[in-house]
Parts: C-alpha cells; structure tokens; sequence
C-alpha cells in the first residue's frame, strides 16, 4: 500500500522543493545530546520534535498550537517531508544508526509491516496508552507485533467507494442516483466490469471510457482481503491466492474489453482525464476526494458523485509512533494520544478530510452526517464509514506490499497499453515480483 497514496499526501505540499524536503529529513538530527532533537531543560520544561511527510495535517492545521497552549511547559518543533519516499529512506538510515531521528516519527501503511518485523525494538509499545481503545480493529493490528506490541497510533484510513460522473452515466443511460449505482454491482466486482460493458456499448461518444484503469481495480479488490501477497508467516502467496488472481482475471477482463481510459492514477495524463471527463468513474479512496475536486475543477462540480463500493476495502493510513531513543517518550507518548484521539481526528476530517481511524470519531456528527458539495451532495461519512466496518479485523500485511503493487499496476499496463496477453503480462510481473523481494 502506499504508492499513489504517498503522492496524495503532497498535495498542499507542492510548493515544497526536493531540495527543501531533502534538507528536512537529513536535518533530523537536532541538537541534543538525546539523538532526537528533544529534552528536558533545568525548569522542567519540555521539547518534543516530530518527523512527518506530506500533509498529515498536524502542522498544516492549529493542532499543535492548541496543544501547547493546554500544555504550557510543552515545545513541539514539527519538520514535515513533502515526499514520504525521501522521508523513510531518510528514517531508515537514521533508525539503523541509532541518531538523527524524532521523538515522535510518522509511519505510512506501505512502511507498517517492514517496521514491525524489522525495527520494533526502536518504537515505545503503545499498547497500554490510556484511552486508546477506540481505534478500528484492524487499524491497530497493523501496527502490531506478533508478541502484542504496538509501534503507533492510527491516524487516517482510505476506506473505498466509487466516484462517477452523472452526466456520463446519464449519456450511456445508465441510472445516476448514488443508491441505484450502487446496487449495480453490489456484492461482486464482476458485477462492476459488467456495468462497463453495458457502458460502452451504450455510450454516445466512444472517446470516454467506463474507468481510469485497470490497476485501479486491481487493487480495490485486492485491499478488500484480510490475505493479499503474504500470509502470516511472511511468505509470498500472490501466486495461488485466488483473492489475487480473481482481482488480476477481472481487471484483465476489463482492460482486453476497452472498458479503460489506459491512465493510471496519479500518472502523467490521469488529472487532465478528470478535468475533461475522459473517464466516466474511478475506484476512490476517501482521501481521494480532495484530489479529485481540485483536479477536477469547479466546472465539474456537482457532475461526480459517490456510490459504495462492490465490497468494502482500504487504501492507505498513517500512524505516529515515539522512539525509544527519546527522553521525552512519556510526555511524546501523551501527545501521540491526544493528536490521534476521536476529537482531533475529527477535527482533521473536518478541516483537510483525511478519514478517521478512530470507530468513535466515524460516529461522531462531524464525521457520520458529513456531505461534500462537490460531489453531488454524496453522504461521504455514511458511505465511506460504512466502507470501513466492513474490512476485516485483521489483514496480513507484507514487508514489500508496496513495491508489489507498483508492479502488478505495471503488469496490468503491459495489456492495456502494449496489447500483451494477460497470461503473458502475468509472467512478466511474476518474475519482477521475484526480482525485487529477492
């Protein structure tokens, strides 16, 4: 997981240059004593440093302000990398020595599984922090070790749902009421692939295709699994795992029947796709939203509109863990607390839409009554809260889940876009996959 994710996350953070983010997370080491950059002075006062990426929205929004102004004797210094890949890299070398890391580190779902296996002796068990029992179930067995350990708390999620354009469906007379979409392929992606053929043999202008991608489907279907690429043990299962194969078989379905636009999401081609109505619907995320209204533009404003997915799944999260390092762990400890408690994860969806990872804040008013205006009016806290229950409690994540992905979405590209056979696309992938996790 991961991937377009990541990119998502540095959307208010373009005007950050590389060599501004390069500067961050080689500057991580601060100037205490402590290796993290944080401490205690002779008053009793308290310095907590943070390293984060992209747009987490503690430092873009008042959080942090508010938290020291509650808490007085507390100095929070926050340094954000606009670009996660450029972060972790940077955290990984930093974990590995021993020095230049925060009090308090952000952690992206791709990195999860790596982490707990590899690192979880650097991270404070977070398991009996006070009032952190409202988290999702499976958001929180995420971050756990097999010995019950917790490296982090959750921040957002990325439950799934499909965004479409009416007028679109409307010119293919297909209906348009977000309820009467949904039951189209309720239940059964294939349901979903179907809807597109009956697209685009009814669609008035041949020039629109029924979906972005077939990637995007791919992983909608693969991320819905409580097993995905590895099972329990750390092994590699893609292979014979019919979750997978069925996600493969149905986006190949759909990418030799025409039913895709051949853009990959967040890939050169795919904004201007938005804006210009190239494809009629996309697999999206929550967080997705945000992109696609800026993307989109103002003059397509109440032409999309949101339907619940085939089958719930989810794409992407966060989380922030404290280092061990850290003579500050107790007092970051609390802060870790505090920023991802129902309230301010609330406040978040609120103010940037990054959706809860906290069961309480997904029932609050805030969040389970919220509409976008954008998009038709759509119940997004309803549709996507309801997404997030159906995930199951416990998914096995792998240490290259990531890098897996990206490679499937290359695979699938090889059909769409150089007319290879699925079966010789997935040998292709088969050995890049082996390639790359060794």
């Amino acid at each position: 997981m991961g991937g377009p994710y990541k990119l998502l996350r540095t959307r208010s953070a373009a005007a950050v240059s590389a060599a501004l983010a390069l500067g961050l997370v080689a500057g991580c080491g601060g100037g205490s004593d402590s290796g993290t950059g944080g401490g205690r002075s002779k008053d009793g006062k308290v310095t907590i440093t943070m390293g984060l990426f992209g747009v987490m929205g503690f430092k873009e929004t008042d959080l942090l302000d508010r938290y020291m102004k509650e808490n007085p004797n507390v100095t929070i210094k926050a340094e954000v990398a606009g670009d996660e890949q450029t972060y972790y890299t940077a955290l990984q070398t930093h974990l590995a020595a021993g020095s230049g890391l925060k009090d308090i580190q952000g952690i992206e779902i791709g990195r999860a599984k790596e982490l707990v296996d590899t690192q979880a002796d650097k991270f404070v068990d977070l398991s009996d922090v006070p009032g952190t029992d409202h988290f999702l179930p499976w958001k929180l067995n995420q971050v756990t070790t097999s010995k019950g350990k917790v490296i982090g708390l959750g921040t957002d999620i990325g439950p799934m749902a499909v965004c479409y354009r009416k007028d679109l469906f409307k010119q293919a007379g297909l209906p348009t009421d977000r309820e009467e979409v949904g039951r189209l392929w309720e239940g059964d992606w294939s349901k979903f692939v179907d809807v597109g053929k009956e697209f685009k043999s009814s669609s008035k202008d041949d020039k629109v295709a029924y979906i972005d991608s077939a990637s995007g489907l791919f992983n909608a279907m693969v991320y819905g699994a409580s097993k995905q690429y590895y099972n329990e043990k750390g092994d590699l299962i893609y292979q014979d795992n019919p979750v997978v194969k069925e996600a493969w078989a149905t986006a190949s379905e759909a990418a030799t029947s025409g039913l895709t636009a051949k853009l990959r999401q967040f890939q050169p081609g795919w904004d201007p796709g938005l804006a210009n109505g190239t494809f009629a619907a996309t697999v999206c995320p929550a967080w997705m939203l945000a992109h696609i209204s800026e993307k989109s533009g103002a003059a397509n404003k109440g032409k999309w509109d949101v339907a619940k997915a085939p089958k719930g799944a989810n794409w992407g999260g966060s989380f922030l863990g404290v280092l061990e390092k850290s003579p500050v762990k107790e007092e970051a400890k609390k802060l870790v607390a505090w920023l991802t408690a129902p309230e301010q994860q609330e406040y978040l969806f609120k103010k940037l839409g990054n959706f809860p990872s906290s069961a309480k804040a997904l029932k609050s008013p805030g969040v389970a009554e919220a509409k976008s205006e954008y998009f038709s009016g759509a119940p997004i806290g309803k549709i996507f809260g309801t997404a997030a229950q159906e995930i199951p409690d416990k998914q096995v994540l792998g240490r290259k889940d990531g890098t897996i992905k990206d490679i499937f979405s290359q695979g699938l590209t090889l059909i769409e876009s150089q007319n290879q056979s699925p079966d010789k696309a997935w040998a292709t992938t088969d050995k890049r996959i082996e390639k790359a996790t060794g």
